[in-house]
């Protein structure tokens, strides 16, 4: 099974690949889509669906999973990462794609032990969990370990 592990943000998307063979991970891809905080906001969000369909159409996953979306103390940042979930949840959507999303402290726990850990724990287990992967960025490394989490969650979803 092909699992696409997503990390949405307005800025950065991360996004990972792994393949699950029963308990078996392996690592096929990971990348990340950069948007300009300069370009009008229906621009990014075109670009974050457009380069998610590509992933999609490159890689053929089996299904994705993606964080939940959690409230920001700012709720203008809160909107923000709702609408870049949204249009990568779209670009899932319009591909047929069953999504599972998982909170990230669940994520964290699940890859990390501990739902507190910091973005250079995370990272630092994907490159344990994958050996040999080569990451994108820390958004990259976040994407997969939504997805090392889905492959061990969401068989219950």
């Amino acid at each position: 099974m092909l699992i696409l592990g997503l990390d949405p943000s307005l800025s950065c998307t991360g996004w990972g690949v792994i393949r699950a063979e029963g308990s078996r991970l392996s690592h096929i891809a990971n990348g990340q889509i950069a948007t300009s905080a300069k370009a009008p906001m229906a621009d990014r969000l075109a670009l974050l669906h457009a380069g998610i369909s590509k992933v999609i159409a490159d890689h053929s996953p089996d299904r994705a999973a993606c964080e939940e979306v959690f409230v920001n103390e700012n709720p203008q940042s809160t909107l923000k990462l709702a609408q870049a979930r949204g249009s990568v949840l779209a670009a899932c959507g319009a591909a047929g794609l069953t999504v599972n999303e998982h909170a990230a402290r669940l994520v964290k726990k699940a890859v990390v032990g501990t739902g507190g850990a910091d973005k250079q724990q995370v990272a630092a287990m994907v490159k344990v969990l994958l050996p040999g992967v080569s990451l994108a960025g820390t958004d990259a490394a976040d994407a997969l370990a939504v997805a090392i989490a889905d492959a061990h969650l969401g068989r219950a979803i």
